[in-house]
């Protein structure tokens, strides 16, 4: 037995024999304080870059000018209060600065970080706003608005000698789609996938087809995967591609073009998954140009 092992378990043995003078401190439950007086609230001392950009947003007009583009969306008295508008663009931002994925991301890390909450506006005592309002916010301002929110920041970019342009690099992600390839219809029909399956096996001459009969008919059948015939209903834009894993999934392709000396987004373009780079570039370049 290695010496180490020897030592620790005659160790183990003398707290046996002295009853446990080195018995385990449990953690008690901690009760939650009715009142809590405001001067007692966390603080944070904010984050540099945070505080630095909300120091140009604010010089430069960002929320006046958000507002105004975004009033045509939001009810002049009916329903509760939503996000404000400057508010939900700095979570856009939140979530690109910090490299999260999802509407649950930058609300939880919102609601998380006091520096955070101090860039969006929010006090210690108050509520951030929530991932599923986030996204109701989302789908109510138009893509005309984000592009035109967009040319503000590259204009206060351009500004502070931000954005060169004079060498852009493009590059493109597949993107799986929010929609089910088993919920595809027929273009010209509107017939979904497994009844369009059904009526081929019956004109097989298989009169009550199981559900082993219509997948063997789709193994045999050519073309089952194409974009021509088939789409989704609720996402009609997404095309049938297989992703970098083998598997076959809706999707899109997502292009951005950058300022390679200062490493700013200039274009960003969401376009079918069913064409190649050579034929999207043009597109993602056309924009890029435009913005410049």
């Amino acid at each position: 037995m290695p010496i180490g092992a020897e030592c620790f378990i005659q160790f183990i043995g003398i707290l046996c024999q002295e009853g446990g003078a080195m018995a385990m401190k449990r953690r008690k439950p901690r009760q939650d304080q009715m009142w809590v007086p405001t001067v007692e609230l966390a603080r944070s001392p904010g984050h540099p870059f945070y505080q630095r950009l909300n120091q140009l947003l604010g010089k430069h007009g960002f929320d006046p000018f958000v507002e105004a583009r975004c009033e045509k969306f939001y009810a002049a008295r009916m329903g509760r209060p939503s996000i404000p508008p400057g508010v939900y663009f700095r979570m856009l931002l939140l979530g690109f600065f910090e490299g999260l994925e999802s509407e649950r991301e930058i609300a939880w890390r919102c609601a998380d970080s006091l520096s955070l909450r101090e860039f969006l506006g929010y006090g210690p005592g108050e509520g951030t706003p929530d991932h599923s309002t986030l996204s109701v916010i989302r789908r109510r301002i138009d893509v005309e608005t984000h592009q035109e929110v967009f040319g503000w920041v590259l204009e206060l970019l351009a500004q502070h000698e931000l954005l060169k342009g004079k060498t852009v690099g493009v590059d493109a992600t597949t993107l799986e789609a929010n929609a089910a390839l088993r919920s595809i219809v027929r273009r010209d029909t509107g017939q979904s996938y497994e009844e369009y399956l059904t009526e081929l096996a019956k004109a097989s001459g298989i009169k009550t087809p199981t559900r082993k009969d219509v997948a063997k008919v789709d193994r045999k059948r050519p073309k089952k995967g194409s974009n021509q015939e088939w789409e989704h209903p609720k996402d009609p834009e997404a095309r049938i591609t297989k992703m970098k894993d083998g598997r076959t999934h809706l999707a899109h392709v997502a292009e951005h073009a950058v300022d390679m000396e200062t490493t700013a987004i200039v274009a960003v373009t969401v376009q079918g998954a069913d064409r190649g780079d050579t034929q999207t570039i043009h597109t993602t370049v056309m924009e890029a140009c435009e913005n410049l």
